[in-house]
């Protein structure tokens, strides 16, 4: 082991080496970071060898430093690699929370790319030659969207709550059915946002049932909000009573300095209901019925960036921009020209509100993916002969928390391979292909749902699966 050691050869002596003069061209590192994976390298080798875990040449030897370039051209190109991919999702599930939710529009894409590849107007008026609020960008959109009387965007739609409460109610009571005390993912929790903001939350009713006289027994002096949070995430069923935001709105204008606020989490502006898919509530029909402040996601329903988007009536919109969270929870450049690029589809009419690929992998029939599917299993078929496949009815996820009681049918491809395994084929799906591939495992079979895949993608699938198929 310690002859293993001492034959390593020393640092100046690999720097000269041509292996090494050649990677400093290939990876377009400097000397400097180039010497340091270099010494990364040795550290390790001599580490394994002291483990007695060395599995390469001994060293001194020519294969010894043909195996170390080896080994730190790996390293150089783990480092040096983006860890944030593309992959295709071909779960059938449309806002794939563990695979970035919404995919954005065309619209979006190119504004973003514009606005990134430049300067920009972000906080500058052009016509009057002064600063401006980066808030002025979506704002009118927004309005024209929802009806509402002003509008405000920040980082996502937690912050948007945070932001509501602690600014309007900050050691003030804020009355909430317990039936509404939702967690959404990562263990965030409505009341626990609510005791950071220094709310104070009054529950009101039980689990299951809630009726309006809970929240007028529940008013005092300290009320500052009624509030009700869309339980987009999950579903109560049975033995069950809520009041719905009309009678809420109602009730709440007769009492002095208490305001409705409903956080609709999944940010529908899009009429899904009309289309026999959930019963969402869209954000415009809110605030007609005359709530004073709503709040909804970016990236959800809405099918843009993630953002927190709060709308309502513009005096409390304008004390919510002038509270010093505001700047902390505010949204950058390509945020908003990804909002900007998304809303702009929404702002020309139904026509254009199937360029944003939520409402169009929503709305997209089952058979138009049946006929997609049937194309694309001959195609494989014809060349190859590793595949069993098979075509069955199933059901797509709308994901994201959204939706949590709809069924989407759909059609699925489901592959069976003469030699390999479920587990193995999507395991090969998702580390060997560059992007990764990433699809459902059941009863060992692979299944693929092209709702969630472009025409694109399905070539690139296709082409994958016949490469997966010769080995």
């Amino acid at each position: 082991m310690k002859e293993w050691l001492r034959s390593i050869p020393p640092v100046h002596e690999l720097q000269n080496h041509d292996k090494f003069l050649t990677l400093l061209n290939e990876s377009r590192l400097d000397s400097t970071q180039l010497t340091k994976q270099l010494k990364h390298t040795l550290e390790q080798i001599r580490d394994s060898i002291l483990h007695d875990e060395w599995q390469g040449a001994i060293p001194g030897t020519n294969q010894f430093i043909d195996d170390l370039y080896i080994t730190m051209n790996t390293n150089v190109n783990k480092q040096f690699s983006y860890t944030l991919e593309k992959v295709i999702n071909a779960t059938g599930t449309i806002l794939h929370t563990n695979l970035g939710r919404a995919r954005l529009s065309e619209n979006a894409i190119s504004h973003v790319v514009e606005t990134a590849r430049n300067y920009s107007n972000l906080e500058y008026k052009l016509l009057e030659g002064e600063r401006g609020s980066r808030h002025s960008h979506v704002e009118s959109l927004l309005k024209e969207i929802t009806g509402a009387e002003a509008a405000m965007v920040v980082n996502n739609n937690a912050s948007a709550v945070y932001l509501v409460l602690r600014a309007l109610a900050k050691n003030k009571e804020v009355i909430v059915s317990r039936g509404q005390l939702v967690e959404i993912g990562g263990s965030f929790r409505i009341s626990s946002i609510m005791e950071e903001s220094g709310a104070s939350l009054k529950e009101v009713g039980t689990t299951n049932k809630t009726h309006l006289y809970d929240y007028e027994n529940a008013v005092t002096p300290d009320t500052a909000i009624v509030m009700k949070v869309h339980t987009s995430n999950f579903k109560v069923v049975g033995f069950t009573e809520s009041v719905e935001s009309e009678e809420l709105i109602d009730f709440t204008k007769n009492l002095v300095d208490v305001i409705f606020y409903e956080d609709l989490g999944s940010g529908a502006l899009y009429d899904f209901k009309k289309h026999g898919i959930g019963e969402e509530p869209v954000v415009k029909e809110v605030i007609e019925l005359g709530a004073d402040v709503v709040t909804f996601s970016g990236d959800k329903l809405l099918g843009g960036p993630q953002a927190g988007i709060i709308a309502g009536k513009k005096k409390i919109i304008d004390r919510l921009k002038k509270h010093q969270l505001a700047r902390v929870v505010r949204v950058d450049k390509m945020t908003l020209a990804a909002l900007e690029g998304t809303l702009i589809d929404y702002a020309r009419g139904e026509s254009t509100m199937q360029n944003i690929p939520v409402i169009r992998d929503l709305l997209v029939s089952i058979n138009e993916i049946d006929e997609r599917s049937h194309v694309f299993v001959t195609k494989l078929l014809q060349r190859s002969n590793a595949f069993q496949a098979k075509i069955f009815r199933d059901e797509s996820q709308v994901g994201g928390g959204t939706m949590p009681d709809v069924v989407l049918p759909t059609m699925v491809i489901a592959l069976k391979h003469e030699s390999l395994s479920a587990e193995q084929i999507g395991r090969k799906l998702r580390t060997e292909s560059k992007p990764a591939i990433i699809a459902r495992i059941q009863k060992e079979e692979v299944l693929f749902d092209l709702r969630t895949v472009t025409p694109e993608e399905e070539e690139f699938l296709l082409e994958t699966l016949l490469s997966i198929s010769e080995v």
